[in-house]
């Protein structure tokens, strides 16, 4: 890989020569830093990262679903078809932020997976800097909103250390999620460094969001108009939950009617009319798991029709609110010298919902829906705050079009490859196609020669290792350019490639078997861009030497020793809580992620508060864990103590006799008695009040995105319909105590 910026030729010299930048070397640090200089009229940068997103929704891209906003910019810059991530979240963010392998920057899978081997930590090294520290550092202001995805476990609270938020990263100003997902009508949101003094109060997530990037970018350019901003915009969507008004999924009703294989084959064709997939590109065949759309019955069709008509409004919702602020920048005279790079999708299209798709997240991991009939039954909710949806895998399959497989695959182009929108000043063509091999290490080296900024040696005096990747830039002025980027590895979970000037060599690792018994694939992407043609049996010579160039780039980019546990083995990972015994949490406690919570969602502990209730009796949540999808609620109601239980598909309650009042503790003892049930009493003092048994599937509880750990209330969404979030505790409140057993 190239370790300096190389000259950019784009408009006939308009946006001007890079300097080359000799290697780094030591130097002390300056007393005070100084930006480094950048050159006159400096434009601004926008990057957009859309999640979950496959090669073929996007009608930018050939897709049936209505993005206007996208297309726009499209034709106003030049769509990148040939372009890949990582296969999943956490590890795509770092290596596009960082311009580094996901490995190299300790995300080989996420924050709440890491480990202490250094290519899974969890932690960016600040050798590493982000884009954010860079153009920090050439005097930018540094903006982000939306999802972030990036901060260890172990500062995930609100008493920090921030080092790893985005803040702790480069960014002046963040509004957003710190984790994988969050509600869109009850989002768990942050500020900065504290959670976020917002009420959503009906808003969808993209308005806030929005919102808050146009306030931040008026904030930067009327104070201090000589500045160049940067703003990086990570919208939830279209990750699930799938939630959106009525009215944008009503503009879909009976669009997909005729399902996932007639939405591939008419996908295909505007595809290869719109010249965004190879000439040679020929439609993989159905996936094994998908049954063909027209074995499903009525009902199945009805059900899974609905959610791809949620998914679509979500999407085109999404763009709406991308052209929100294009419109913004455009009336506020800072579109013209601004870079666009729109990402659509931090990886391919998801399967997370399941083959039957989902009203209730990834509680369906956990326990399977029973039937049709009770999905039918809400089919009208789809979209709403009551349910989480996500939709089936056929919906998967079919928004890859004509990729095959899907996110968490990094073996195949259907988990990796997403298109790229690249806009920038000056351009002398325009709506056109670039077929060069990129990666989303190459975005931070691109937009640096873009803008005529060198590479820093140094930032905050920490010597900077070289990028990883290279930039595309030569290709935005010549679409004939050849691809200076001529290999690139991929690892998820175990499952690898390796890429080589048109040569992909593959594995789908199966979790729990041994990596050295799995069976690599060859295929030449130059003559089979679809991975259709297995070549591994007729060139045995060329997959030894890809083999041994995997390994080679394994070795120097940190992703051995191989580990495929990553996705259950969440027991390591490392909470502030870390293997305390007992815990003791003070009211005021901000709202926690539950990734970082004490656990109490299975296992055996205790919880024991200390409350004074007044003679006219007190009500309201003493602890909570998670909401409507998932999660567990300790609360006082109608002079009763009360354990709630929703595991996602129904709510169980152990309740008490009448408490008295005055000054006690109030316990909760909880013991698991088998892998889907436990035992639940409760106390006033040392006297036994209450007991019942309730089933141990937490739904979301377990990993909760959604949902926060909350102290005398329960935010965002309640646990239980019989009460109201966020039902704060009306009495006295003194100490909430947890104790797990020596």
């Amino acid at each position: 890989m190239k370790t300096i910026l190389h000259t950019a030729a784009l408009v006939g010299g308009a946006l001007g020569t890079v300097a080359s930048v000799p290697p780094a070397v030591a130097a002390p640090a300056p007393a005070a830093p100084q930006p480094a200089e950048r050159p006159a009229n400096a434009p601004n940068v926008v990057w957009i990262l859309l999640d979950d997103v496959g090669f073929g929704a996007s009608s930018a891209f050939g897709g049936l679903i209505d993005t206007p906003n996208l297309e726009a910019l499209a034709a106003q810059g030049l769509r990148y078809t040939n372009f890949h991530t990582t296969a999943i979240s956490s590890p795509t963010r770092a290596a596009l932020l960082t311009g580094r392998n996901h490995h190299s920057v300790g995300l080989g899978l996420f924050p709440e997976t890491a480990n202490e081997q250094p290519g899974y930590n969890g932690r960016i090294p600040p050798s590493k800097g982000t884009v954010a520290e860079v153009l920090h550092n050439a005097g930018y202001s540094t903006i982000a909103v939306g999802k972030w995805h990036l901060a260890p476990v172990a500062e995930a609270s609100p008493a920090g250390p921030f080092t790893g938020w985005p803040t702790g990263k480069g960014f002046d100003r963040y509004f957003g999620f710190l984790y994988g997902e969050t509600d869109q009508w009850a989002p768990q949101l942050v500020e900065d460094t504290h959670v976020a003094d917002v009420d959503p109060a009906g808003r969808h997530l993209n308005e806030l969001l929005t919102d808050r990037a146009i306030r931040y970018v008026a904030n930067a350019r009327s104070l201090r108009p000589d500045q160049p901003f940067f703003l990086y915009y990570a919208p939830g969507a279209t990750h699930a939950p799938h939630q959106v008004a009525p009215e944008w999924i009503q503009r879909y009703r009976g669009r997909f009617d005729a399902g996932w294989d007639d939405y591939r084959e008419r996908t295909f064709a505007r595809q290869r009319e719109l010249g965004v997939v190879p000439a040679n590109a020929k439609l993989p065949p159905r996936h094994p798991r998908v049954p063909a759309w027209g074995t499903l019955d009525a009902d199945h069709q009805r059900l899974y029709a609905r959610y791809f008509e949620t998914y679509a409004g979500f999407l085109s919702y999404t763009d709406a609110e991308i052209g929100r602020l294009v419109d913004y920048l455009k009336r506020s005279g800072q579109y013209e010298n601004t870079i666009f790079a729109v990402v659509v999708g931090d990886n391919g299209a998801s399967k997370e919902g399941t083959d039957l798709g989902t009203l209730n997240g990834l509680g369906d991991l956990l326990a399977p829906p029973s039937g049709i009939a009770g999905e039918l039954a809400r089919i009208d909710e789809i979209g709403s705050k009551t349910t989480s949806p996500n939709y089936p895998l056929g919906w998967a399959q079919a928004t890859n079009t004509p990729y095959r497989q899907w996110k968490q695959d990094a073996n195949a182009e259907g988990g990796t490859r997403n298109p790229l929108i690249l806009v920038a000043p000056g351009l002398r063509e325009r709506g056109t196609v670039r077929e060069q091999f990129g990666h989303v290490i190459d975005l931070l080296p691109t937009t640096l020669e873009l803008a005529r900024l060198p590479a820093p040696r140094t930032i905050a005096g920490v010597e900077q290792a070289p990028f990883e990747g290279v930039s595309l830039a030569a290709s935005v002025a010549d679409r004939k350019a050849p691809s200076p980027h001529h290999v690139q590895y991929f690892e998820i979970n175990g499952t690898r490639a390796i890429y080589a000037d048109g040569w992909k060599a593959s594995t789908l690792h199966t979790p729990g078997t041994p990596f050295e018994q799995d069976a690599w694939e060859l295929y030449d992407l130059r003559e089979d861009p679809t991975e259709l043609r297995d070549l591994s049996a007729r060139h045995p010579d060329k997959l030894a030497e890809l083999k041994a160039l995997f390994d080679a780039e394994a070795r120097k980019y940190q992703v051995y020793p191989l580990k495929d546990t990553l996705f259950t083995d969440f027991a390591s990972r490392r909470s502030v809580f870390g293997q305390r015994k007992t815990i003791e949490l003070l009211p005021g406690l901000d709202p926690l992620f539950s990734s970082t919570a004490p656990n109490v969602a299975s296992g055996a502990f205790e919880i024991a508060a200390q409350v004074e209730i007044p003679e006219r009796g007190a009500q309201g949540v003493l602890l909570a864990n998670g909401g409507r999808f998932g999660g567990g609620s300790f609360y006082v109601q109608a002079g009763r103590l009360h354990y709630a239980q929703n595991n996602g598909r129904g709510v169980s309650t152990v309740s008490s006799e009448p408490l008295a009042p005055g000054r006690s503790t109030l316990r909760l003892v909880f013991r698991t008695l088998a892998r889907d049930k436990a035992r639940v009493q409760l106390f006033q003092g040392d006297r036994a009040i209450g007991e019942g048994t309730v089933p141990l599937n937490f739904g979301l509880a377990y990993f909760s995105y959604d949902e926060s750990f909350d102290l005398g209330r329960d935010l965002q969404t309640p646990v239980t319909p019989d009460y109201a979030a966020p039902f704060a505790f009306d009495g006295r409140l003194d100490k909430v105590t947890i104790r797990y057993p020596q």
